[in-house]
C-alpha cells in the first residue's frame, strides 16, 4: 500500500469510484488539486450558518456576513470566472438555511470528527459530520446546490451513512439553493455504511497492487470530458503524467 494513504475518507473513497485517475494523481502521486469555488461556497455558507444556529438571537445579515468574509478569504487567489457568480448566491443560501434550521435548535456538536474501523479494513474510514442535534436524534449533512435533487444522491449517503456509526437514530442530507431547502431522511443506513467499507476495501485491494506509483498511471486512463480534468491546470498535468 503506497504509505502516504494513511486513512479512507468518504470524499477519497467517492473520488475513486467517480474517477480512479484523479484519485491516483491526488493520493498516489501526491498531486492535489486546486479547491473550486464550488467547495469554498459551501464552506462559507456552513461557517455563516452554523453562527446563526450557535446563536439564535444574532441578526440574519451578521450571518450572511460570516458567510460572505469566509467566502472571500477562501477565494482571495482564485482564478476561477465563477467565483462573483458564486459569491451572489451566498447570502440567499444562508438566509434559507438559517430560517428553516433554527427550528431544531442550537446543535449539540458541529464539524464532529468520526472515525469507524471496520474489522475487515487496514485502515480507519474517517470525516466530519456538520451538524448534530441529541435532542432530536439526529445527524446531518449541508450541501449547496445549483438544482434540488429529488432524493439523496449516493455518494452522499455513503458519507452521511458514516455518522450513523454514533448513537444518533436519524440522518438526513440537507440541500440547500439561495431559495429552497429540502432535508432528506437517509434510509437503508447500514447498507449505505457497508457500501463505503467495500468501497474502502477495493482501494486497499487497489493501493495494495505495488509501491511504484508509476504501475498506477499503466492501469488507469483519465477521462479528459470529466468535469473532473474542467481544470487547464488538471489537463496540462494529465497529459504530463498519462502521455496522452
Amino acid at each position: 500500500m503506497i504509505p502516504t494513504y494513511v486513512r479512507h475518507s468518504p470524499s477519497k473513497l467517492n473520488l475513486f469510484c467517480a474517477q480512479p485517475s484523479m484519485f491516483v494523481l491526488e493520493y498516489v502521486l501526491g498531486v492535489k488539486q486546486p479547491v473550486g469555488v464550488h467547495a469554498h461556497r459551501g464552506v462559507a455558507v456552513e461557517d455563516g450558518v452554523t453562527y446563526g444556529l450557535k446563536y439564535p438571537s444574532a441578526h440574519m445579515d451578521d450571518c450572511r456576513h460570516v458567510a460572505q468574509v469566509k467566502y472571500d478569504t477562501l477565494t482571495a487567489l482564485s482564478g476561477d470566472p465563477r467565483r462573483e457568480k458564486f459569491r451572489e448566491t451566498v447570502p440567499d443560501m444562508v438566509a434559507t438555511a438559517v430560517k428553516q434550521l433554527r427550528q431544531y435548535g442550537v446543535p449539540t456538536g458541529t464539524q464532529e470528527a468520526v472515525e469507524w474501523h471496520p474489522p475487515e479494513l487496514k485502515l480507519p474510514i474517517f470525516g466530519y459530520l456538520d451538524y448534530r442535534w441529541d435532542q432530536h436524534g439526529i445527524v446531518a449533512d449541508l450541501k449547496t446546490t445549483e438544482r434540488m435533487p429529488s432524493e439523496i444522491k449516493i455518494p452522499h449517503a455513503r458519507q452521511v451513512a458514516l455518522y450513523t456509526v454514533s448513537e444518533a437514530t436519524h440522518a438526513h442530507l440537507i440541500y440547500v439553493t439561495p431559495k429552497k431547502l429540502e432535508s432528506y431522511l437517509l434510509e437503508n443506513i447500514d447498507a449505505h455504511r457497508g457500501a463505503l467499507a467495500s468501497v474502502a476495501r477495493r482501494v486497499e485491494n487497489f493501493l495494495a497492487l505495488s509501491d511504484d506509483a508509476e504501475y498506477f498511471l499503466g492501469i488507469t486512463a483519465p477521462d479528459l470530458e470529466s468535469f473532473y480534468w474542467g481544470n487547464p491546470e488538471a489537463r496540462e498535468l494529465a497529459f504530463r503524467h498519462w502521455k496522452l
